[in-house]
Parts: C-alpha cells; structure tokens; sequence
C-alpha cells in the first residue's frame, strides 16, 4: 500500500485545447469505490454495508484468498479444482459480502491473492504458483460460482453477480509478490505476467457477458535497484516488463496512485520517473495506450491519512478538500472508470495502522464522509 512532468505562447493554446477534449470525452459514468477490508470482508456486515449504502458506495473492493487464513482453498490439492461445488473450498465469507452487497445495489471488485502451500511447495503466500494451471483452474472456480447463476447447495439461494476481477494486488511491491529480483536481475514482471494471463484466463473461462478483469494493480512508485535490500519497480517500468512478458487479455489496468508527501495535492506532478501519482496520471494513460491501445484505467486503491498519522496526514478539512479534487480529476479523464478509496474507517492501531479512512477509529464521521457520499 501506501511515492512526474513543457514553452508558453503556443503552450497554453495546446492545454486549454487539451483539457476542453479531456472533459468532452470523459467517462460516462465513473465508478465511486471503496476498499477496507478488515471491515466490509471480516467486519460487521450489518453496521458496515449500512453505512457503504448511506454513502451511495458503488462497488466495494476486497481480496479474495485463494490461500492463507482467510483462503476459500483448503490445506491439500484438489482434483475438481474448477468445480466451485468441491469439498476443500470454503466460501463462506465471501457469499456473505456478495450478498450483504447485493441489498444496497454495490457491486464487489475481488482482487484474487496469496498462494496456498500446497501449490507453490510452501513457500509462502506472496510466491507464485509453481504451475499457473492451479490458479486458472481457481479463478474459474470463483467466476462460475459468482456468475450470478450459481445455486448455493446449502440452501438452493442464487448468489448475486460480480463482474469486476484484479490479478493479485501490487506485484512491484516485494510486500505483494516475492521475489521481485534474482541475482540481480528483476522477476516480478515476468512471474506477474503469467499471473494475469491466468487470472484472466480462468474468469473469461465462463463467457458471462460483462465480466472484466484488471490486471497491474500497482503500487504507486518503485526503486527500479534490483540489488537493493528491497527491490521493487516503478509502476512504468512495471508495465513494459508485463508487455515484454506477454501479459494480454485483460479489459483494464488498475493502479494505485497515492501522493508522495503530505505537502503534495493531486495535482502535484512528482519529480522523476519512478512514482505514477494523481498529478501524473497521464503519464501511465500514454504508455498503457502505447502498449496495449485504449485500455480502460482502474484506480482501486487511493486516499489521503489525516492527523495523529505524522508522516502522510493532512488536515481533516484538506482531506476533504484533496478528495474532491481527484475525484474531479478522474471523472474528467476519458479512460479511468473506476475510482475507489482507501478507507472507510481509521485503524485502531495509531500511529502503525492508516488514518485515511472517512470515519475515525471510533466511528465518528470526518468531513470527507459528506463529501464522499456527495460525489457523483
């Protein structure tokens, strides 16, 4: 989770030129998200989604665990790992979210992780499967049982749809996918391509109509040292690595675009090449559209942490403020559809935990809830 950039007469013609096309062909309808799991996953469901639907929330984000402690897979390796039916998979917190979810008209946006132990030798959930098979064969599983006409065995009940899929979550960001470089050299994008390219293979696997799947899912900046301590990519670096590597298929590259610093609003345009922020949106738009044409862009994670957080917080008033702002700045963009915040309520574990939420730790309303539920 939670670090870019031209003469003046003819210059200021393009611009205006420029931003009256930008807002004539913006997205029709942008997407207003949110992403916390520890509570809309693991939390109060009844307290949560009530409050998500009085915020006119439209889709909420979360991880789905193919492996780990919340992992719908089981300890061993099954034979029937595309029938969503089979014995070793526990979907039960996850019909809860779905269904929860479907009561306030929110869609869900799973971000498929973590590998389970049994398909990567034990080596733990940020390391790829050793045979991508195992995770196509998972994803197909989940999009037939969220395809919005899976019976539930247990009670005969048709769970409702999800439509929007992400392949894994910040893959140049060693905390996400391990290892990012082998001697030397860096990894990540090659491992993370077939990740996609499996993902994807495993939703599109049941041919319902609308489903998308997101692949990049990057962190918003990266050393580009494989030599480091702690390698990690810059998100374009990132994304020539996946297209040199053969990632394809996907209908939308999704990031994480977060400031830099807490002096920094998003339009702040962050110097040098390793940081891909609000105020530099543009620059991932240009070389996605050079790599892989008119992709459309997700931004599933982003928000600003206000006070006691020292080192990232801002003012409760200029985190209302900087929410608003790039909202207004996706909505006119042509290609971003999706825009979701990072996160509902403060963690309780100050100053370790994020303070972006839109309510405080103990659940009191931030100006940023009022403004949230007013964009539109």
């Amino acid at each position: 989770m939670p670090s870019k950039r031209i003469a003046l007469v003819g210059l200021v013609a393009a611009l205006a030129c420029a931003a009256t096309t930008t807002t004539a062909s913006a997205s029709p309808k942008l997407l207003k998200g949110m992403y916390d799991e520890a509570n809309t996953l693991t939390g109060d469901p009844d307290l949560v989604y009530q409050i998500l639907g009085d915020l006119r929330t439209k889709v909420v984000r979360m991880n789905m665990h193919w492996g780990g402690p919340l992992g719908v897979a089981g300890p061993d390796r099954t034979t029937r790992a595309t029938d969503p039916n089979d014995g070793q998979y526990d979907w039960s917190i996850y019909d809860r979210a779905v269904t929860y979810a479907a009561q306030y008209r929110i869609q869900i946006v799973f971000s498929i992780v973590n590998t389970p132990a049994w398909a990567n030798n034990g080596r733990g959930l940020r390391v790829a499967p050793t045979k991508m098979n195992d995770l196509t064969e998972f994803a197909s599983a989940a999009a037939q049982r969220y395809s919005g006409f899976f019976k539930r065995p247990e009670d005969g009940r048709i769970l409702p749809p999800v439509k929007y899929w992400l392949a894994w979550n910040e893959p140049n960001n060693p905390i996400w996918l391990s290892p990012q470089a082998v001697r030397g050299k860096f990894v990540s994008p090659q491992t993370y391509a077939k990740i996609c390219n499996a993902v994807v293979a495993g939703i599109h696997s049941t041919a319902i109509a609308g489903e998308k799947v997101g692949c990049g899912v990057t962190a918003p900046r990266g050393n580009n040292a494989p030599r480091s301590s702690r390698p990690s990519i810059s998100p374009i670096a990132f994304l020539r690595g996946m297209k040199r590597y053969g990632a394809k298929g996907f209908d939308a590259y999704a990031h994480h675009p977060y400031y830099g610093s807490k002096v920094e609003t998003p339009a702040t345009k962050p110097k040098g090449a390793l940081s891909i922020q609000m105020g530099n949106i543009d620059v991932l738009d240009k070389e996605l559209r050079r790599l892989y044409g008119a992709k459309r862009i997700w931004i599933t994670e982003y928000g600003y942490q206000t006070t006691p957080d020292r080192a990232f917080g801002v003012s409760l008033a200029k985190q209302s403020l900087y929410m608003r702002q790039a909202w207004t700045k996706a909505k006119k963009h042509p290609r971003i559809d999706m825009f979701t915040w990072f996160m509902l309520k403060d963690d309780t574990n100050i100053p370790v935990g994020w303070q972006s939420g839109l309510m405080t730790s103990r659940w009191l309303k931030k100006p940023s809830y009022a403004t949230f539920k007013a964009l539109r």
